[in-house]
């Protein structure tokens, strides 16, 4: 990197981690002064118009130079950047929302910054039925070119983000944590395939903790970044809803998964839907209302089943049921059903879930 980007990015640095600096309070010095090179050198007096006195001496110091020097040390690492307001490669979606960040750390490819996108979220103790759904709408979307964006955690989160990295599309992840602190720690390795082949952005300084205020404010980029915002599953007071309700208000396309009317992880989604959002049910309903090209198969084959094994998940029915009620309702004993279950799990048709209950997968 030429040592003149170097230096213009010190300059934002500089200005972006003195305490008490905000976005609000950044945009506001830019708009005053033009540029971070002018907002360094105007005098305290000028600087008093806008921000506090305190904050106004740091700035005619020069600003934070020992937190700028950390930064610009992560930044010559490869594939590390740091993305301004006036930079080509600022996701311009970004900018037609009421608070984008004046500074974005990034690691990865900078080009799915300005990509078509979709935002998949949702809850973080997915179901595996609502796991596999948010993968294979990830993958169909990002098979046609849609990167996926998503924001790390568990469950949903991580389903969409391995789905949209196995298509052309990828995936980024908007995080509420420093670049260099990697959470939840069990996404560690998923976090490294996203800085191989997608993307990691943060808002956030390197060395911010996974502090919880982080994560709804977080939750504005994913969708603003993105065409639409998809809920897979949600609960009532699912942060995802915090997702979509940004959505909503930024002008986006809010969709969601309807289930089964006895699973908590469907209210979230069913209350989108009342309230207007789009229900899908095949990753070329979002691609129709994006008006971007069809290209994903609606079929799938379904493995091969015997009679007694299609006759057991035909009365299994499409919503949660224990053993007994199948029973009775298939008319086997507890150990033939339970031996089909087995089949029907193994070929992924059904998945057990607690309380001794069962699920049609597919």
């Amino acid at each position: 990197m030429p040592t003149t980007d170097l230096t213009e990015a010190g300059n934002w640095l500089r200005l972006a981690l003195i305490p008490g600096v905000g976005p609000i309070t950044l945009r506001t010095l830019l708009t005053e002064f033009g540029s971070p090179e002018r907002i360094l050198a105007a005098t305290h007096a000028a600087l008093r118009n806008f921000v506090a006195a305190e904050v106004a001496t740091e700035i005619a110091r020069g600003g934070n130079a020992e937190g700028a020097h950390i930064a610009l040390e992560w930044l010559a690492e490869l594939d590390n950047h740091i993305v301004t307001l006036g930079d080509a490669d600022y996701p311009q979606l970004l900018l037609q929302t009421a608070d984008p960040p004046p500074l974005l750390y990034v690691k990865g490819r900078l080009d799915l910054l300005n990509q078509p996108a979709l935002a998949i979220v949702g809850s973080r103790n997915s179901s595996t039925q609502g796991s596999d759904n948010a993968t294979e709408f990830a993958r169909a979307l990002s098979a046609a070119g849609i990167t996926i964006v998503s924001g790390l955690a568990l469950g949903i989160d991580a389903a969409a983000h391995r789905g949209g990295l196995a298509g052309t599309g990828s995936s980024i992840a908007l995080v509420g944590t420093g670049l260099d602190v990697v959470y939840p720690a069990r996404n560690k390795t998923l976090a490294h395939e996203l800085a191989a082949k997608g993307a990691l952005i943060s808002e956030y300084p390197l060395g911010t903790p996974p502090l919880a205020a982080n994560f709804p404010r977080r939750n504005r980029l994913i969708s603003g970044m993105s065409l639409g915002c998809l809920v897979v599953e949600a609960a009532l007071q699912s942060g995802s809803l915090i997702t979509a309700r940004f959505a909503n208000e930024q002008g986006r396309e809010v969709f969601a998964l309807p289930g089964s009317i006895h699973s908590p992880l469907a209210k979230g989604c069913h209350a989108l839907i009342k309230q207007g959002a789009k229900l899908v049910d095949d990753a070329n309903d979002i691609l129709d209302e994006l008006r971007l090209p069809a290209r994903t198969n609606r079929t799938r084959e379904s493995p091969a089943l015997d009679g007694d094994e299609a006759s057991l998940l035909n009365h299994l029915g499409h919503s949660p049921c224990d053993l007994d009620v199948l029973c009775a309702r298939a008319q086997v004993g507890a150990d033939v059903a339970a031996g089909l279950l087995l089949t029907l799990e193994l070929k992924g048709l059904v998945e057990s879930l607690p309380g001794g209950r069962y699920q049609r997968v597919r």
